[in-house]
């Protein structure tokens, strides 16, 4: 009887202590990312893309259980302990990746939007400037712009001017601006409106001169864009030659590549062969971006 009572209370405490960390892990993965979509929602909401984070969740929930189960029948098998553990890894990286692909694509998105104000800019520099010459006010310059209708500058020049209204001071509306946009251009002009304030100075010439000096940065990054533009593709040929080379593989013999994915050194060959794609692409990356 004793015999089989010890062995018994060791399976129940190791059963208890499993579970337990299995509640711990399971509460925090849910606390963060509760949290994390909804810090990834209101980031969207400051590009006026109103998603509700519980959807947010849902969708990089089921895009995570989808690539699982792809990733873990391509990489995985159920026949031994290692095709287990190997799928579980390959899977598990997968879905990780499922679950922070929205931060990825708020952050392309960002980068976008900052690029489209950017142009925008110059343009509305040069009405902004037309509107203080006619006798406009500073504020009914950045109406005249909201009123064109240009997203995303009229969508950003709107909810400034909305603060104004329920009593945010000037100053500080703008650096709000500048935390939604992230544009060193804004950032720019908001300092010369700053100053120009304080100072007394003549607005209209200060942003004719922001613009012109906007205008000409961009030529210089589109003339670095056209140079470099070799770099690049021979990056992405490079780059994408041997995965689609590994695809088309894949596709054609999968009898003779299964058994390369599930062998140990061919893991070992496909984990080596990603770190130098990685470091390659580094390294094109910081040889062809060039700052202005």
């Amino acid at each position: 009887m004793i015999a089989w009572v010890i062995p018994f209370l060791f399976l129940l405490s190791f059963g208890g202590i499993a579970w337990s960390l299995l509640r711990a892990v399971r509460e925090g993965l849910q606390s963060y990312s509760g949290a994390y979509t909804a810090e990834t929602a209101r980031q969207y909401e400051e590009l006026f893309l109103f998603i509700p984070p519980q959807r947010l969740l849902a969708l990089a929930r089921t895009a995570a259980v989808a690539l699982f189960a792809l990733f873990y029948l391509l990489f995985g098998s159920f026949g031994s302990a290692a095709g287990v553990l190997r799928g579980l890894i390959f899977a598990s990286a997968a879905a990780v990746g499922a679950l922070f692909a929205p931060g990825l694509g708020l952050k392309i998105l960002r980068q976008r939007r900052a690029r489209r104000f950017n142009q925008q800019l110059v343009d509305s520099l040069i009405s902004m400037s037309s509107a203080l010459k006619a006798g406009f006010s500073i504020v009914q310059a950045f109406e005249s712009i909201v009123k064109q209708g240009a997203a995303p500058i009229s969508q950003e020049f709107g909810l400034f001017l909305q603060e104004l209204r329920v009593g945010v001071k000037f100053e500080e509306a703008l650096r709000h601006m500048e935390a939604r946009v992230g544009s060193e251009d804004l950032v720019l002009m908001n300092q010369s409106i700053e100053i120009a304030r304080q100072t007394g100075g003549n607005l209209t010439e200060v942003f004719e001169k922001i613009a012109a000096t906007i205008r000409e940065r961009m030529r210089i990054e589109q003339r670095i864009y056209s140079l470099t533009a070799q770099g690049r593709l021979q990056g992405i040929v490079v780059g994408s030659v041997p995965i689609l080379l590994l695809l088309a593989m894949t596709l054609i013999d999968p009898g003779m590549m299964m058994p390369f994915f599930r062998s140990r050194a061919g893991l070992v060959l496909i984990g080596f062969a990603g770190a130098l794609e990685i470091g390659g692409a580094l390294l094109i990356r910081k040889v062809i971006r060039i700052q202005v």
